[in-house]
C-alpha cells in the first residue's frame, strides 16, 4: 500500500533537540504559545483528509505578525520544517504535520482590518473565515464571491493556499480571481508584499504564482480580497434527468448556447438521496441525476435566461424542470447542495473525497467511466461536481474496518483520477496535491516539468522547509511509481533530491 503519508520525508530531517528549539523560539518571542504535550498535539494530527495522523514535533499558534517573523527564523537557522495549518478543512493532506517538524497555525490571526465599499474591497488576517467576509460586507450591499461548500469553517488564508473555488465559481472565479494582494512571511523571516490595490502591478505576477501554492512558498499574514454587489435578482432551476450521462451533456449545451450561469451544479442519484435525507431540500429522489442552475444580473435579463435555460434542459432530456418558488426555496436547493459532502458521509462509516477537473465536453464519458470503475471494484462512488467547470467530486464510500478496503478505495481514486488526465483535465480543480495526489502528479506531468516546479520552489525556499514532502512529487518516486520515462536506467536530473 502507497500510504499519502511518506515516512521518508522525516527520514531525511535531521532530528532536533526539542527542548533546545523551544527555549531558542521562546527566547525570541516569549508570548508565543507552544504546545508539545501528546494531548495537546493530538486535535492538530491532521486535516480534513484524515485516514492518516502525524502528531507534530511541536505546534506554534502565533496571534503578532512579529512572533510569526521571529519564529520563522529560530527554525530557518536551525534547519526545522514548518508546515502552516489554517482552519484544518482542507481535502488532501496538505496541512499534514511532520514528526521532526513545527507546526504553524494561524487560527488565531481572525481578524477583519478593513472594509472599503467604496474601493470594494477588505483586509483580512489569513484566519478569517470565508463566510464572515461576506458577512462583514453585507450592510454595504457587497459579498465575496467565492463560496467552498465548507465556507462556514474555512479561512481564507487555506482558500489562498489552495486556490479554492466554490458553486459559484463559473461565473465570478476561484480565489485567484478575488484576491488583489497578500502579505506573506518567507522561509528566513522576512515580510514580502504580493500584488496590489491597483488593477495591475510591476514586474512578474508572483501573486498568481503564489495562490495554490499549498504552504510551499511562504506564510501568509494578511489577504486583501475583491468585493463585487449583490446581484439584483438570482433564480434557480432544478432540472431532473433519468441518465446521467444526459445531464452531463446538458451542461455542455448550456454553456455552448452562451449561457454563463452564475452557478451550474450536479449531483447523482446517491448523493441526491444523502442531501434529500439530510436537509430536506425538496429534491426528487427517484432522479438518476439533477442540475442546479442559477441565473443572476438584473431583472430582466434574468427572465430572460430562465426562459432559454428551461428551453435547453427540455431539448437535452430533462424530465420535470422546477423554478424555485422564492429566495427561501433558492437557498434551500443550495442548501442541499453544500450539505452534500456531510450528508453522503451519514451513509457510510468513511468517504474518500477526489477533486478532478475535465473539459465540460468530457462530462458524458468520464461519469460513464467512474460507474464502471465504482462496479469494477465493488463500491460506491456519489458523484457531486461543479459541472459548469468540469470540477468533480466524486465521494468513494468505504469502510476503513474491513481489511482490504482502504487500500481498494485508495487504488480507485487514483484511478478515477488518470480518467481525468486521459480525458484531457487535471488531477485537481480546488483541493490541491497535498500529500493525497503526489503519484498522479508523476502521471500529469513530464520529467522537465517537475524540475521546473521544483526551481520555483527553491526560488522560494532553497532549504525546502516549507512543507516539505507535499504538492510536487520526487523525480525517484516518480521512477517508483512507473509513470514516468527514465532514459537509460538513470533518472533526469541527478541535481535533485531523491526523496
Amino acid at each position: 500500500m502507497e500510504l499519502l503519508y511518506d515516512e521518508r520525508i522525516d527520514g531525511e530531517i535531521a532530528d532536533v533537540d526539542k527542548s533546545g528549539l523551544m527555549a531558542a523560539i521562546l527566547a525570541v518571542a516569549p508570548r508565543l504559545t507552544l504546545l508539545d504535550r501528546e494531548e495537546d498535539l493530538r486535535p492538530f494530527e491532521c486535516d480534513g483528509l484524515s485516514a492518516y495522523r502525524v502528531l507534530p514535533m511541536l505546534v506554534a499558534m502565533p496571534t503578532t505578525l512579529a512572533e510569526v517573523e521571529a519564529l520563522m527564523r529560530v527554525c530557518y537557522e536551525h534547519a526545522v520544517p514548518v508546515v502552516t495549518r489554517g482552519a484544518g478543512t482542507g481535502l488532501s493532506g496538505g496541512a499534514l504535520p511532520l514528526e521532526k517538524g513545527v507546526l504553524l497555525v494561524m487560527s488565531r490571526f481572525n481578524q477583519i482590518l478593513s472594509v472599503d465599499p467604496d474601493a470594494r474591497l477588505a483586509r483580512v488576517q489569513p484566519g478569517v473565515r470565508n463566510l464572515a467576509i461576506s458577512e462583514a460586507a453585507a450592510p454595504h450591499g457587497l459579498y465575496y464571491a467565492p463560496d467552498p461548500s465548507s465556507q462556514i469553517a474555512c479561512s481564507i488564508g487555506g482558500n489562498v493556499a489552495e486556490n479554492a473555488g466554490g458553486v459559484h465559481c463559473l461565473k465570478y472565479g476561484l480565489t485567484v480571481h478575488n484576491v488583489l494582494s497578500v502579505e506573506i512571511v518567507t522561509i528566513e523571516g522576512e515580510r514580502m508584499t504580493l500584488g496590489g490595490e491597483s488593477l495591475d502591478t510591476p514586474g512578474y505576477d508572483l501573486l498568481a504564482l503564489f495562490m495554490g501554492s499549498e504552504g510551499m512558498l511562504g506564510v501568509i499574514t494578511e489577504v486583501t480580497v475583491r468585493l463585487l454587489p449583490k446581484p439584483e435578482v438570482a433564480k434557480v432551476l432544478m432540472a431532473c434527468f433519468d441518465d446521467v450521462e444526459r445531464a452531463g451533456k446538458a451542461v455542455g449545451d448550456i454553456i455552448a448556447a452562451g449561457c454563463i450561469p452564475g452557478g451550474l451544479e450536479m449531483m447523482d442519484n446517491l448523493a441526491i438521496r444523502a442531501a434529500e435525507d439530510f436537509v430536506h431540500a425538496g429534491y426528487p429522489v427517484d432522479a438518476q441525476a439533477i442540475l442546479l442552475c442559477e441565473l443572476d444580473g438584473v431583472e430582466s435579463d434574468v427572465q430572460a435566461d430562465c426562459e432559454r435555460v428551461r428551453q435547453l434542459l427540455e431539448t437535452a432530456g430533462a424530465t420535470q424542470i422546477r423554478l424555485a418558488r422564492d429566495d427561501a426555496e433558492r437557498q434551500l436547493f443550495w442548501a442541499g447542495r453544500k450539505a452534500a459532502f456531510p450528508a453522503v458521509g451519514r451513509m457510510s462509516p468513511d468517504y474518500y473525497c477526489i477533486d478532478g477537473t475535465i473539459p465540460r465536453r468530457e462530462l458524458p464519458r468520464v461519469l460513464k467511466g467512474i460507474n464502471d470503475l465504482s462496479a469494477q471494484y465493488g463500491l460506491r462512488v456519489a458523484n457531486v461536481f461543479h459541472a459548469g467547470d468540469g470540477n468533480l467530486h466524486p465521494l468513494i464510500l468505504f469502510d476503513a474496518n474491513q481489511p482490504g478496503e482502504l487500500e481498494s478505495t485508495e487504488t480507485l481514486g487514483g484511478r478515477i483520477l488518470e480518467l481525468c488526465v486521459d480525458a484531457g483535465g487535471s488531477i485537481t480543480g480546488e483541493h490541491g496535491v497535498g500529500r493525497e495526489k503526489l503519484n498522479q502528479m508523476c502521471t500529469q506531468f513530464a520529467a522537465d516539468e517537475i524540475t521546473l516546479f521544483h526551481a520555483v520552489k527553491s526560488a522560494f525556499d532553497e532549504r525546502r522547509l516549507l512543507n516539505p514532502g507535499k504538492n510536487i512529487p520526487t523525480l525517484a518516486r516518480c521512477a517508483e511509481f512507473g509513470a514516468m520515462h527514465v532514459h537509460h536506467g538513470e533518472l533526469p536530473h541527478p541535481e535533485l533530491p531523491r526523496f
